[in-house]
């Protein structure tokens, strides 16, 4: 892809160079939830040069960022997208623009363009809270984008809420009720509560940088429910992360659009902790109406 001036007078779109980095690391930070680590060049590098798969599939595909940079060549939006040739399916990773209008219009239309051979294209699909994201739009903080979005035909849908804790710098130790085991994915601990040897409640949690932390898991047995396991073993969790350094906790709830009357006690749970709601986290959907263009790049 060359470099091409946008409709923006003074500015240009082009592919992300190395010395772009710090640029794009700020637009990234400047969109950051409480509880999110900051933006290292070595994330950024990983996400730029690793591929990615598409679920249920073997193919992958390497994701391309892009920079709308101003007259003197500084980065003043970032987007980057990716699609599957096979599947004709694209995905928009993410945009940063200090949630400028302009410059997000900018963005998606070039995004848009380079997966126009894409029937379906994505935006914000949900993954883990990260360095690069919450996994998905935070609305509220970012109504900008989404507007940006719904008005170049996504549609979208909330997927959940972000929820945060800030952690107290000195917490006194918690009961042990569960087993702690070290796990691989997400790399952290797993703990579990079993009875009569068999698990009933469970929960992951994941250390990341800036004593940020990251509650991936919990469950209860449905058998076992309205017993306080959940609030033993989340108890646990937070006092485990609270001895390895962390002081900031952030959680994604599914589904906060449809509450059902689990997710509802698993909201009164996490705010009895004092987690707090941040904000909904959306994902969006673009499907065109007519036949998809070629793939220039094939």
């Amino acid at each position: 892809m060359t470099s091409s001036p946008s409709p923006e007078s003074g500015t240009t779109l082009r592919p992300l160079r190395p010395q772009d980095v710090p640029g794009v690391r700020e637009l990234i930070d400047a969109d950051r939830l409480p509880g999110q680590p900051h933006c290292v060049p070595e994330k950024l590098a990983a996400v730029w040069q690793r591929p990615v798969p598409l679920v249920g599939r073997e193919m992958t595909a390497r994701p391309q960022i892009s920079v709308l940079t101003d007259a003197r060549d500084r980065p003043c939006g970032t987007v980057a997208y990716l699609s599957w040739a096979d599947a004709r399916t694209g995905l928009i990773c993410w945009i940063h623009a200090h949630e400028d209008r302009s410059t997000l219009r900018a963005l998606i239309g070039h995004a848009l363009s380079a997966l126009a051979h894409c029937p379906r294209i994505e935006a914000f699909v949900s993954a883990p809270p990260g360095a690069l994201g919450p996994g998905g739009l935070p609305r509220t903080r970012r109504r900008a984008t989404h507007d940006a979005l719904v008005q170049t035909g996504f549609t979208g849908r909330c997927q959940g809420c972000y929820m945060h804790l800030g952690l107290p710098g000195e917490q006194p130790p918690g009961k042990v009720f569960a087993d702690v085991f070290p796990c691989d994915f997400p790399p952290g601990h797993r703990l579990i509560i079993r009875e009569d040897g068999e698990p009933v409640a469970e929960a992951v949690v994941s250390m990341g940088p800036d004593r940020t932390a990251t509650l991936y898991w919990l469950e209860t047995t449905p058998a076992r429910r309205r017993r306080g396991l959940g609030r033993k073993v989340l108890g646990q969790a937070l006092a485990l992360l609270a001895e390895q350094g962390a002081g900031e906790v952030a959680l994604v709830l599914d589904d906060a659009q449809r509450p059902t009357s689990q997710e509802q006690a698993a909201t009164r749970l996490f705010r009895s902790f004092g987690f707090a709601v941040v904000d909904e986290l959306w994902t969006y959907q673009h499907r065109r109406s007519g036949p998809p263009r070629p793939d220039t790049d094939a």
